[in-house]
């Protein structure tokens, strides 16, 4: 059996952003432990010459790379797909963005498994020549792909309309389980546990971020509202959302301390997700594991990770009262918690994930 991996797609290991990286380095370190050899492209920000280490036993390629955004991410990924077409083994590329690039793997006879991520090209955020890219890879993806990997049961359903379902395999995302994190990284912010709701997503209309603090905004209560991630009054969404926000919302900033957002996540007492598109989101599985009670935009996606007994809004209006009505309902608060942390027992651990996902390769 070939036993050599390469995993490209991600900025790389140790994991600090994405999902994706969270994935890789999971992956990467099982594969090591059961015998693998696994090499993993790694981003790395600024000027220099590729270079190649260790790490837990994970065989690196640092690629420096100047450019930053989705430019950067296209040099980033075919520099990494001009070294690994050279080397043995086969390839899991996590994302479809830049499929294209495969072409030179099926010339080359070389195995690609490609996790096809979500619907990028249906995200409001592109603008028309971006969607265009996007949905040309999706096409070309699910075409030079050997194997595909959708993360949600609805992304696997998209897929079938291009190939056949035999080729795709639903492996889902998971997440650590959170067991009472320290209370001490809410000091900074001054926050007491079971205090405030918590809203982690990117700054983008699609997540529903407006929607969800014009909402909280109503309340008028005690209870804070945080609100993690970058935003700057020189985008005219974020600005949006930051004058529609009340007093008592808070605006940390992004934070990417894996210790300090897991302690947010874990003693807020709601958990509120508003993606709209996508498959499995890893924050929303995170917070399962948290055990975190959710609210969440109501669709296919969301519904199928959360389960049915958390709580869904489609807009500001039911958003406002379910948050309302969940002020000061610690019974069904608790029941939703209990129901996210049996939810990701049931779907999300990281042991039978990984286990397909060797078992694919």
């Amino acid at each position: 059996m070939n036993r050599e991996v390469h995993i490209l797609g991600s900025r790389g290991v140790p994991a600090a952003h994405s999902g994706f990286e969270y994935l890789a380095e999971h992956l990467a370190l099982y594969l090591v432990a059961r015998g693998w050899k696994v090499t993993v492209y790694c981003q790395i920000p600024g000027a220099g010459d590729i270079y190649e280490d260790e790490w837990r036993g994970v065989h690196r390629v640092n690629i420096p790379i100047t450019h930053a955004g989705a430019l950067g991410t296209i040099f980033f990924d075919w520099k990494a797909t001009l070294i690994s077409v050279k080397r043995p083994g086969t390839m899991l590329t996590l994302g479809y963005n830049t499929a294209i690039f495969g072409l030179l793997y099926r010339l080359r006879g070389i195995r690609n498994v490609i996790n096809m991520d979500g619907i990028e090209w249906r995200r409001g955020k592109w603008g028309p020549a971006a969607r265009a890219w996007f949905y040309l890879n999706d096409w070309l993806g699910c075409w030079l792909g050997n194997r595909l990997v959708a993360d949600h049961p609805e992304i696997k359903r998209h897929l079938v309309t291009r190939v056949g379902a035999d080729k795709i395999a639903m492996i889902p995302y998971g997440a650590d389980a959170l067991q009472q994190p320290d209370t001490h990284p809410l000091e900074r912010f001054k926050l007491t546990p079971g205090s405030y709701y918590i809203l982690i997503a990117r700054p983008v209309p699609e997540n529903s971020i407006l929607e969800i603090v014009t909402a909280f905004s109503r309340l008028q209560t005690d209870t804070r509202l945080v609100v993690l991630g970058d935003y700057a009054r020189e985008n005219s969404y974020q600005c949006r959302v930051l004058d529609a926000a009340g007093p008592n919302v808070l605006f940390p900033g992004a934070i990417f301390d894996t210790t300090t957002v897991g302690a947010l996540r874990y003693h807020a007492r709601l958990y509120i997700h508003g993606h709209t598109v996508g498959g499995t989101n890893p924050s929303l599985v995170e917070a399962l594991a948290a055990g975190s009670a959710v609210l969440a935009h109501d669709n296919r996606f969301n519904r199928w990770v959360a389960g049915e007994d958390a709580l869904y809004f489609r807009g500001s209006d039911d958003c406002e009262t379910i948050m309302r009505q969940l002020l000061h309902d610690d019974v069904q608060i608790e029941k939703m918690s209990r129901a996210s942390a049996a939810r990701h027992r049931e779907r999300f651990q990281w042991p039978e994930i990984l286990q397909q996902y060797e078992s694919l390769l």
